[in-house]
């Protein structure tokens, strides 16, 4: 199955080795460099693997939205308001792209599911921060870009327990960041539960559009 993987969807699995091995860099002493690429290549990745023999039409979109991500998880090394801001563009290209394949019918509960992500997460992510004592409007914002996105992506046609499910653990996974932050210690395993929610949310996000879309031949 390995192999297949590899000969069938080769950034696909070469993603899985970047994201996979990343925590390994925990433990080594590498340069700064190599770190940051070993980093950005997980989501780098996913974008290959968006626009492999589809690049045009709304996979060259999707790849856009996946590079700011990659974009983020090195600028987010140096600076983590200008990581944000990568994100943040991501996460806007991501709600154009939802935005263009609209369900047509949504149910009440789907409806008020919709409305209640960009609250509700949003308000989450301030109350963490208020805890910490520390400015609090730059990450609601944030928040709200990204609970916005999951929004979009839970009514959009694509799977929601791909796509909709992923978009919500990536907003998990920036919740686990502003816990952290509050931290007097690094703890590995807060560490890598940020790693991996947010990959993973990334990972599912991804592979359901580009395979939706194959189908529907857009």
């Amino acid at each position: 199955m390995q192999q297949d993987l590899a000969h069938k969807r080769p950034f696909l699995f070469v993603s899985l080795i970047f994201a996979l091995t990343y925590p390994l860099t925990f433990f080594m002493n590498l340069p700064d460099l190599v770190i940051i690429v070993w980093k950005m290549g997980a989501v780098s990745c996913l974008a290959l693997y968006a626009l492999r023999n589809h690049s045009h039409g709304h996979f060259i979109i999707l790849a856009i939205s996946l590079a700011f991500y990659a974009f983020g998880d090195g600028l987010i090394q140096f600076d983590l308001i200008w990581g944000a801001i990568a994100f943040a563009i991501g996460h806007l290209v991501a709600i154009y792209l939802f935005s263009r394949y609209r369900r047509d019918k949504l149910s009440f509960s789907q409806k008020a599911l919709a409305l209640f992500i960009p609250l509700f997460f949003p308000f989450i992510g301030w109350s963490i921060i208020q805890m910490h004592g520390e400015e609090a409007l730059g990450a609601t914002l944030y928040l709200f870009i990204i609970s916005v996105m999951a929004a979009v992506a839970w009514t959009s046609s694509f799977p929601r327990y791909r796509v909709g499910l992923g978009a919500i653990i990536f907003i998990i996974s920036d919740l686990l960041i502003l816990v952290r932050m509050g931290l007097s210690e690094d703890i590995l395993w807060m560490n890598l539960a940020v790693w991996y929610s947010y990959y993973f949310g990334v990972f599912l996000m991804a592979t359901g559009i580009v395979q939706t879309m194959r189908k529907k031949g857009t």
